[in-house]
């Protein structure tokens, strides 16, 4: 029988995380040390990647510590780090990440347009602008929140980068904001 690359985590599997802008994603706060963040998820996710990029950042990847199968290979959540102010973004894959919400609203592997809706009702009620990215992904730089798009087959499914605030101010702007430009290029794994 052939492995389902694009085996997506069932709903009730994934691990559940709360999202506080500008402060936390789940157990992993912004500012941490790469070596803080390992232990705060000790046990739940493990590192299996981290390398340096051009400039000023460097990423790593964390992959499920207990596997469900084989088709859940591949990271769960990426990271990227600033050098001068420590974990600054934070990437959630679509696929098996763990589910993040924000106030009640699920924003993991999700049909993006449904999302879209519920993100824009939110920044709504609670005053916050809406915008774009080159790519048309939904962000707000008041939340330190982009909700991007990740393939799994043929379908799309909402893959979150949640920010810190020195990251926030141009986190839609895809050539010139501090998200590592791999990012904006992942839409399939």
């Amino acid at each position: 029988m052939a492995t389902d690359v694009w085996g997506v985590l069932d709903e009730k599997r994934r691990l559940r995380w709360l999202f506080s802008p500008f402060e936390h994603v789940g157990p992993l706060e912004f500012g941490m040390t790469h070596e803080q963040a390992e232990a705060a998820v000790d046990g739940v996710l493990q590192t299996a990647l981290r390398e340096g990029s051009s400039g000023n950042e460097v990423r790593a990847d964390f992959w499920l510590a207990q596997r469900p199968d084989a088709r859940f290979s591949g990271p769960a959540v990426t990271v990227y780090y600033g050098r001068s102010i420590g974990l600054a973004g934070i990437a959630v894959n679509a696929l098996r990440g763990p589910q993040v919400a924000l106030n009640g609203m699920c924003l993991v592997g999700q049909v993006p347009s449904r999302l879209e809706d519920q993100f824009t009702d939110y920044l709504e009620t609670h005053n916050k602008d809406l915008q774009y990215s080159q790519c048309a992904d939904p962000c707000s730089a008041q939340l330190g929140l982009v909700l991007r798009a990740q393939r799994a087959g043929d379908i799309v499914l909402s893959r979150p980068v949640l920010v810190a605030e020195a990251w926030a101010h141009r986190c839609w702007d895809t050539t010139e904001g501090c998200i590592p430009r791999q990012e904006w290029k992942t839409f399939e794994w």
